[in-house]
């Protein structure tokens, strides 16, 4: 296997897109391409995760994306793994590359759901969970995560105001980034003020509907003799999937995919929890993100709400969790999710995130989640 770098990587502001899904995902992986110093003739293979491409009326969108890049004889493929649909194909593009099957492969996600109206964008959001058992018996992800929580707060001495620290704390980070959806802050008092959407979930600990795109490229270390960036070593790439269904599970108080992904990962790594210098990670809501950090062995099991609330997880804190604000601040537009979080990881390394830096950037740890845990990918990252 050779060595496998992210060189290039690029992203729009999440939030509601003007230009279409095909547009924004080409004027992206264009500039990821040229962030990397290449053109987009030395790309050999394109990965485009994209879940509702259906709701434009437009399927296939791998080979118009390379049309619109100039490379239409480039083999694509379009992936779906529901939210962690571009994390699924970034370990493709690893795969291809450390393989030697390419030189150089582009991973980029899009997603466009801002034309729709709320129930209908919810609708196709829950087509990801089991439908049968769940989606058509009214389940929608915010009952399915309020359910995940009521499980975590049964088990476990849990407070609102610990999980009202993680978005608070989110809202933050995402205040000094330029891609986040929601560029504002937030008080406790206003969480705590915020309506009830599924109890106990409130109103900020959800994150919004985003349409966005991100792209990475990732090249071979032979292949790049003079990378015009700090490229990320992809150190890890692991997935996992689990048993889909909430009512099949034995536990929920934690994601087994999450679990399953992380030990895989650390073992291609070389590395422990500890190891790791800050963190994104899938926080579609707060009490995902808590039990992300329990999953991925960073804290106890029970303990990660209350070190949110004692600022563990702050930007200067002992274990930076999502300086880009996450899914909950940053936004969620599914398929771009992944990738925008390896945006979020070369921008710190490469000394992009101004007012949202991290002490440490020499690992790094992406946790990206699809529904509720049915597929997960994890991959690390660390410097030359």
């Amino acid at each position: 296997m050779r060595e496998a770098w992210v060189v290039g990587a690029a992203s729009n502001r999440y939030g509601k897109l003007a230009e279409s899904a095909r547009e924004a995902a080409t004027r992206v992986s264009l500039a990821a391409i040229r962030d990397a110093g290449l053109e987009p003739k030395a790309i050999q293979h394109t990965f485009v995760a994209n879940c509702f491409g259906l709701t434009e009326r437009q399927a296939h969108l791998g080979p118009l994306l390379n049309n619109g890049l100039g490379i239409p004889e480039v083999p694509s493929v379009t992936l779906e793994s529901a939210c962690s649909s571009s994390s699924a194909a970034l370990h493709e593009a690893y795969v291809h590359v450390a393989g030697g099957f390419a030189d150089a492969a582009l991973v980029v996600g899009v997603e466009r759901l801002g034309h729709l109206d709320t129930m209908s964008a919810t609708g196709y959001f829950a087509y990801a969970a089991d439908y049968p058992f769940e989606t058509r018996n009214g389940a929608t992800f915010p009952g399915l995560y309020a359910t995940l929580a009521h499980a975590y707060q049964a088990k476990y001495p849990t407070r609102p105001e610990m999980f009202g620290a993680i978005a608070v704390k989110n809202h933050a980070n995402a205040a000094h980034n330029p891609h986040a959806h929601f560029q504002k802050e937030i008080s406790l008092e206003t969480y705590l003020a915020s309506p009830v959407v599924a109890s106990p979930l409130r109103l900020y600990d959800c994150c919004p509907f985003s349409d966005g795109a991100a792209a990475v490229v990732v090249a071979a270390r032979e292949a790049v003799r003079s990378p015009v960036t700090e490229p990320l070593v992809i150190r890890a790439s692991a997935r996992a999937g689990a048993v889909t269904a909430l009512q099949d599970r034995g536990d929920l108080t934690g994601l087994p995919s999450s679990r399953l992904a992380a030990a895989q990962a650390f073992r291609q790594a070389k590395l422990e929890p500890k190891g790791i210098d800050f963190f994104e990670v899938h926080d579609c809501f707060t009490i995902a993100e808590a039990l992300a950090l329990e999953d991925l062995g960073v804290f106890p099991r029970g303990t990660a709400a209350r070190e949110s609330e004692e600022g563990s997880t702050a930007r200067d804190g002992k274990v930076p969790v999502n300086p880009s604000g996450g899914l909950k601040a940053k936004g969620h537009p599914v398929s771009a999710t992944g990738a925008g979080q390896v945006v979020e990881i070369f921008e710190q390394v490469n000394g992009r995130a101004r007012g949202r830096e991290v002490p440490r950037t020499g690992t790094a740890l992406a946790h990206n989640v699809g529904a509720t845990g049915g597929s997960c990918s994890v991959h690390i990252f660390g410097r030359r």
